[in-house]
């Protein structure tokens, strides 16, 4: 999000779906905010990576199964070329194996088509900030597929340890493994005895030293590298 004289300005939003209906729908409710505008909008996510390009937009709003280009594989497009777009996932269940792709290929966020326009609004805001919009069922479940994915005791080798973990302090370690249990910054601080303050500077710190986009990726990387248990 970017500011003017004027104050801060208007985050620019990219609606990404094959139903144009939907993408009215979204619309209208963003049209409606003082504080978010649309810039422009894809059927597909080959348009939706030209769109990037042209419109520069903060926030894609991005259907996960489109024809042609689906939202996981221009997700990582849009990653890999270093966009400073972050991508928030829209799917119709919240266990939907096709979104938990798009997160791992560097989606900041997982909403649901039928989520009440002041969840799509916080959404949006809170993905343009920095944060990462994924609920804590849906982090758990993301856990257990990524388990299911990992060799069993039997098997060899072990989740290869990333040497990045090592620059975390052991407070940071433990405010990590607290997020990819998939609490929320409030309910960190409660068991860590900390205040949220403290815990967001703690995640800023996380993701600085991991170079990673939000929690989401932390948290992935902090499961596939074994920090997380199995």
């Amino acid at each position: 999000m970017t500011t003017t004289p004027d104050g801060p300005a208007p985050i620019r939003v990219l609606l990404v779906d094959d139903q144009p209906l939907l993408r009215m729908g979204f619309r209208l409710v963003l049209d409606d905010e003082d504080d978010l505008t649309v810039v422009g909008e894809a059927g597909d996510g080959a348009e939706a990576i030209r769109q990037i390009a042209a419109l520069d937009p903060d926030v894609v709003l991005m259907d996960v199964r489109m024809p042609g280009t689906n939202g996981i594989e221009a997700t990582e497009r849009i990653v890999a070329a270093g966009s400073r777009s972050r991508v928030l996932i829209l799917t119709t269940f919240d266990l939907d194996e096709y979104a938990f792709a798009a997160l791992r290929a560097g989606a900041s966020g997982f909403l649901l088509k039928d989520a009440r326009p002041a969840e799509l609004t916080a959404a949006i805001r809170a993905v343009a900030t920095g944060d990462a919009v994924v609920s804590p069922r849906v982090t758990r479940r993301m856990l257990e597929l990524f388990a299911e994915e990992l060799p069993g005791d039997d098997a060899a080798p072990a989740p290869r340890t990333d040497a990045r973990l090592a620059e975390l302090t052991q407070r940071e370690r433990e405010v990590l493994l607290a997020v990819a249990e998939g609490l929320s910054n409030a309910e960190v601080a409660e068991r860590l005895f900390l205040s949220e303050a403290t815990v967001k500077t703690h995640v800023g710190r996380i993701l600085a030293k991991l170079g990673v986009r939000d929690r989401v990726q932390a948290v992935v990387l902090a499961y596939e590298s074994g920090l997380v248990g199995r």
